[in-house]
């Protein structure tokens, strides 16, 4: 009897814990999707991050994760809904010259390496000339290391998105970077000095 009593309370301990853990991954994934899609978690880049990277860029033609709420603020020329989840696996443009790309996109695990994948791919093939890149500084991650070919802002406070209604997302459990490529580094250390760190500044301007 008491052996099976123990047992319960093992299998019970054990079942908590598993819960526990269910709750706090759900818990930061949610946290942690940035969507600009119509889903339940549209998380927006603030603006001032926005005009810098449209200064830097001289506009915005293409925001590949956006969605009509989103393209408010980012007043991309053309943006691809996560309503079609495939719209943003084709080719961005028809031809070099490339078209100028901010992007935002859904910050899941399972996506980052898709989609830091695909903005290289674009851009190594000329059909993106600039990109501005708002990412999680996971620097450690496999799928964050491509984006080590452009040039970096760390951005500093911890970015607080936001949300559909216009209120800030507060609590952000680390810190944002933007990630630039292209030819015009030297407005990019311009524009985004004032709003975080930017690694090697010295070395940057003359990429």
């Amino acid at each position: 009897m008491i052996h099976d009593v123990v047992l319960r309370r093992m299998e019970q301990d054990k079942r908590r814990q598993r819960e526990g853990r269910l709750l706090l991954l759900n818990t930061m994934e949610n946290h942690q999707l940035i969507l600009q899609d119509s889903g339940n978690f549209e998380y927006y880049t603030p603006k001032p991050i926005i005009e810098a990277a449209r200064r830097v860029m001289g506009g915005i033609d293409l925001d590949p994760a956006s969605s009509k709420v989103a393209n408010r603020t980012i007043k991309a020329r053309r943006f691809f809904s996560l309503d079609d989840p495939d719209e943003w696996r084709g080719p961005w443009a028809a031809s070099s010259p490339g078209v100028r790309v901010w992007m935002n996109h859904p910050f899941n695990r399972s996506w980052n390496a898709d989609w830091i994948a695909k903005l290289l791919e674009e851009y190594e093939a000329g059909r993106v000339s600039q990109a501005c890149c708002i990412t999680w500084a996971s620097t450690s991650e496999t799928w964050f290391r491509p984006l080590y070919a452009g040039t970096m802002c760390l951005l500093t406070p911890r970015t607080g998105y936001i949300l559909p209604n216009g209120e800030k997302k507060r609590g952000a459990t680390k810190g944002s970077v933007v990630t630039y490529l292209g030819d015009n580094t030297a407005a990019f250390v311009r524009e985004f000095s004032s709003l975080g760190k930017i690694p090697n500044i010295h070395l940057a301007c003359f990429v």
